[in-house]
């Protein structure tokens, strides 16, 4: 026990880095676009995520009520850039593996806490969770990165009419999305180097034999 304080720190770290890594596949803001015409788009914001395309109209509601209209893509769209339709993939590939990661952690620490005879699977439950933990915040990292590039570059996406969405912004920003897939990369790479941390204490009949 008293040699696994850091794998139990990377159980923490990992699920937390999996829960914002989930919440930042679902957050719309991605991208938050500043829009000159506001003849539909009132407000002059929308906000471009991975799966939907949204922002806030009072064209088809009564004075002083908004309403907010998504579009939600398909994966038939051919207008969707590279990076969204790799940020769709990745994260759900990081969202399994870090899935992966906890479990073989939870089994490792379960062996270690609860006096289980199964040591010769500890220390190889640690690296494997290790090595899942890794994998996914490497996934995340990519998507993460390559969106921003797009929002700090201003590229533009050529949405189809029905979407009332201009085809490049006056301006564009990083939207919530991006701050948390950051903080996910990063407790998920640290959870990963805890877990592949751990060595198996050596007993006196080991350093015997």
């Amino acid at each position: 026990v008293s040699t696994s304080h850091l794998q139990l720190a990377a159980f923490a770290l990992g699920t937390i880095g999996w829960i914002l890594c989930t919440v930042s596949m679902g957050i719309v803001e991605w991208r938050v676009w500043h829009v000159d015409n506001t003849t539909v788009i009132s407000s002059g914001i929308a906000w471009v995520g991975i799966w939907k395309v949204c922002f806030i109209s009072y064209l088809y509601v009564s004075p002083g009520y908004r309403e907010q209209f998504c579009h939600k893509f398909s994966g038939y769209d051919s207008f969707i850039p590279h990076e969204i339709y790799a940020a769709q993939g990745l994260l759900l590939t990081a969202m399994f593996m870090g899935l992966l990661g906890l479990a073989a952690t939870i089994f490792a620490l379960r062996n270690v806490y609860m006096g289980v005879t199964h040591k010769t699977l500890i220390a190889p439950f640690f690296l494997v969770g290790g090595f899942f933990y890794i994998f996914a915040g490497l996934c995340v990292l990519i998507p993460v990165s390559w969106n921003f590039y797009s929002v700090t570059h201003n590229q533009s996406i050529a949405f189809p009419p029905s979407y009332y969405m201009p085809s490049s912004p006056v301006a564009q920003e990083a939207g919530a999305a991006i701050p948390v897939g950051i903080v996910a990369v990063i407790l998920l790479l640290l959870s990963g180097t805890f877990s592949l941390s751990y060595r198996f204490p050596m007993t006196a009949n080991t350093i015997t034999k």
